[in-house]
């Protein structure tokens, strides 16, 4: 876990927003600049030899993802724009014809709003019922709540694997057996764990599973949702164009192309996927395992500090993961943030995405430390010292 291989630390900074988006080694971006200088090209159109590298770079990343996630096959990988876009695909592309009104789908309020908002706009739609499942006093979902939630109207489950403010890593293994013995649908948004920890997508019996290339040390633009392939077939793509058909005549008839190229209309962004490709190349290299120890242990070191200060709030000591949700007593948490800034730690204050999860931890905005691969006691060290001057902060910000 060389700081070295990250351009940005070569300056002074410290940072802590992984939450919101990872740095980039250079590895992924030489690599992409050899897509722009040496073959630029677009994919499955030409036959020169540009072309043809192209195409085996951009498909190979299909497969180093299903050897990632463990799915069943590089078919059941769609490249799209994000995790956003790709739970966008799997709620307006297969669930807007598979749900009806007396349907029932079950979220939390800790979920990101790409895993909320688009289930709200279809459910105006259709009229189906999304409850919310309650957490726990840490504000973690457990599957004993998720259990008395599940009614014979329930048909999906759409959760995070870990939520992006608290931290929380939920059991998809025994979510997934649930879901896959009661014939309900498992959607999960990977956004926060993909990059973070080893994540089975057949084991845990997921359907759907999205993420964000950003978030694991990949470029911005690209993202992934992994479908089984029987409900690859059946879901509709919610972009058409060129690439992605068969044929379309004049009669208006027309064929598309099967999963997962139906779903990857018009030029995709194919520095990006060469770039993602490089990126999990790094992850494999140095152990999910690894990283997610790394990450736990960073964060134990950090609360034992933190501790000791008396005007620090935190709101998820025992989440198991490498999120920490906290506060300065009396300080804003954009405050807190700016102030920060000042000493070149950054942070993410805010609500971070995750609206109704004040509801649960009475309080709006929080500062978000999302720690990764790179981070190191001695940042940690820099942060507790800062914040152990707090009462500079106003002096700082004003």
């Amino acid at each position: 876990m060389k700081k070295e291989d990250f351009p940005m630390l070569d300056s002074e900074i410290i940072y802590f927003d992984n939450g919101a988006t990872t740095l980039k080694p250079r590895c992924v971006v030489d690599k992409m600049n050899d897509y722009y200088t040496k073959y630029t090209s677009n994919i499955h159109r030409g036959d020169y030899e540009a072309a043809v590298i192209t195409n085996n770079l951009y498909d190979g990343v299909r497969d180093l993802v299903s050897d990632f996630i463990n799915c069943n096959s590089s078919k059941e990988v769609v490249f799209t724009s994000g995790a956003t876009n790709s739970l966008n695909l799997v709620v307006f592309g297969f669930m807007r014809k598979y749900l009806k009104s007396s349907d029932e789908v079950l979220l939390t309020k800790a979920e990101h709003a790409s895993n909320v908002l688009p289930w709200i706009k279809l459910s105006e739609e259709i009229g189906f019922k999304i409850k919310y499942i309650p957490l726990n006093e840490d504000y973690e979902l457990t599957v004993d709540n998720l259990k008395k939630m599940i009614t014979p109207n329930t048909k999906v489950v759409s959760i995070a694997h870990i939520t992006n403010v608290i931290g929380d890593v939920r059991d998809v293994d025994s979510i997934g057996k649930i879901c896959h013995e009661d014939n309900i649908l498992f959607c999960v948004d990977g956004a926060q764990s993909v990059p973070h920890m080893k994540v089975d997508f057949k084991k845990s019996n997921m359907d759907f599973l999205c993420f964000s290339g950003h978030k694991m040390l990949g470029p911005t633009g690209v993202g992934v949702l992994v479908g089984k392939y029987d409900l690859l077939e059946e879901m509709d793509p919610i972009c058409y164009g060129g690439g992605m058909n068969q044929f379309f005549e004049y009669d208006n008839s027309y064929e598309l192309k099967k999963p997962p190229i139906k779903f990857e209309a018009g030029t995709p962004p194919i520095a990006e996927v060469i770039g993602l490709g490089e990126a999990i190349k790094y992850l494999m290299n140095i152990g999910m395992d690894k990283i997610y120890e790394h990450e736990c242990s960073l964060k134990k070191y950090m609360i034992d500090k933190l501790s000791k200060i008396p005007n620090i709030i935190m709101y998820n000591k025992n989440s198991n993961s490498g999120i920490l949700a906290f506060n300065v007593s009396g300080v804003f948490a954009q405050d807190t943030s700016v102030y920060l800034n000042h000493y070149h730690i950054y942070v993410r204050a805010g609500n971070h995405c995750a609206k109704m999860l004040k509801d649960d931890l009475k309080i709006k905005n929080t500062v978000r430390v999302s720690l990764y691969l790179y981070n190191t006691k001695e940042d940690v060290d820099r942060l507790v010292d800062v914040l152990s001057d707090s009462e500079n902060i106003f002096k700082v910000v004003i």
